[in-house]
């Protein structure tokens, strides 16, 4: 029997989308501290809280963008969703006092947040089942092409013009061709939610019957917040390695490409147990290398193995909790995950920045070895057992 099609037109369109959204998003983010403190003149705590009220409002927005692409329909809900995240790039335009610019961004998080829900959902929608779970693995290589791309274009841009405008506009117009993209993407059904009960109830907002995927989660996302976030200075006051977070960062993008390309296969052949093994265990080797080896061998080297690793982990993570959601609940299901993985990042930044302070760099990061395994033997022992025995779709 031919196989069905699995990059089809709308799927290019929801993939193209994906892409724009998250270039225009990591295209502002490297240097919007230096746009604080030069426009502003912010001190560095003030630069902290500004940039934080975007994820906190991400954060909030995920549990409702869920319920509201598995209320309304979808196609409606995804272009709401982008008209909101392209119109608030015109707001930094406009934002004449640090006030005013601290609302406009906080204000941008909760479209962002709903849009990464409503676009992969759709995504799950225009995808052929029986192509699924592989093409969830590709759908996130827009995400890290991206990640890769866009903080070096905006650099180079600054460095070529000093211009931040220039770089506000770029995200405006590229934020408005994403949702030039799925504009002809066919109308979704109402999904009404029939069968779910009350509205008021928690598994309209978080998917109950995948908890213990989502707390699971939690430990790597706890990881990723702590590395992220303090990674530029415990290279430069622990290793002696300066100017290196931009290679670190690109050699973590290599990795997600070529371990989704690699895991397209196990992932086509429903293999998620397997792939979310390899991914764990191989982040775990990752983490643990980054702190053992404090050197450039063991930093490049830790780069490279935790994109294989997270390129493996996050696509059979997610194949995994919408299996175990009804149609109705894909988008509920899409949003648990994000949210489990902003709460452990949100943990992460809190704690590791605490233990930084308290104890040390090195300390901190012992913590994110500690988390990591921990979250493999709870994978290995128990979470993949849940989800075979939870899951409602083969």
């Amino acid at each position: 029997m031919a196989q069905e099609r699995l990059w089809n037109p709308n799927y290019w369109r929801v993939m193209i989308a994906n892409f724009a959204l998250f270039f225009a998003f990591y295209l502002l983010t490297p240097l919007l501290p230096l746009y604080l403190v030069e426009r502003f003149d912010a001190t560095k705590d003030v630069v902290g809280l500004v940039l934080s009220g975007y994820t906190l409002t991400a954060l909030l927005a995920r549990p409702f963008s869920g319920f509201l692409v598995d209320t309304f329909p979808r196609k409606k809900v995804l272009m709401t969703c982008f008209f909101f995240f392209f119109i608030f790039f015109g707001g930094y335009l406009g934002a004449s006092s640090l006030l005013l610019f601290t609302i406009v961004r906080t204000l941008h998080g909760a479209p962002f947040g709903a849009l990464t829900v409503a676009n992969s959902t759709m995504a799950i929608d225009v995808l052929p089942s029986s192509r699924r779970n592989e093409g969830i693995g590709y759908y996130g290589l827009s995400n890290n092409l991206a990640m890769a791309i866009a903080p070096t274009v905006a650099i180079f841009l600054y460095r070529l013009t000093d211009n931040f405008e220039l770089l506000f506009w770029l995200a405006l117009v590229i934020a408005g061709a994403g949702m030039a993209a799925v504009s002809p993407l066919p109308a979704s059904p109402k999904t009404d939610g029939k069968g779910r009960g009350p509205l008021l109830r928690l598994d309209r907002f978080f998917l109950v019957r995948g908890w213990l995927l989502a707390v699971n989660m939690v430990f790597f996302g706890f990881c990723f917040g702590v590395i992220s976030n303090y990674l530029a200075i415990y290279s430069r006051d622990v290793m002696g390695i300066t100017g290196g977070t931009g290679t670190w960062f690109l050699l973590v993008s290599v990795g997600l490409v070529a371990s989704r390309l690699q895991g397209a296969k196990a992932l086509r052949e429903g293999k998620l147990v397997m792939n979310a093994t390899e991914g764990v265990i191989i982040s775990s080797f990752a983490y643990t290398l980054f702190v053992v080896s404090p050197n450039e061998v063991g930093y490049y080297g830790s780069a490279l193995l935790l994109g294989l690793g997270n390129g493996h982990l996050w696509p059979a993570f997610q194949n995994m909790m919408i299996s175990m959601a009804h149609h109705n609940e894909r988008g509920t299901a899409n949003s648990s995950l994000l949210i489990s993985w902003d709460v452990g990042i949100g943990i992460g930044v809190l704690i590791g920045g605490f233990i930084s302070e308290k104890i040390s760099y090195e300390a901190a990061f012992w913590c994110v070895a500690v988390s990591q395994l921990t979250g493999m033997l709870l994978f290995i022992l128990a979470t993949r057992f849940f989800y075979q025995r939870g899951r409602v779709e083969s």
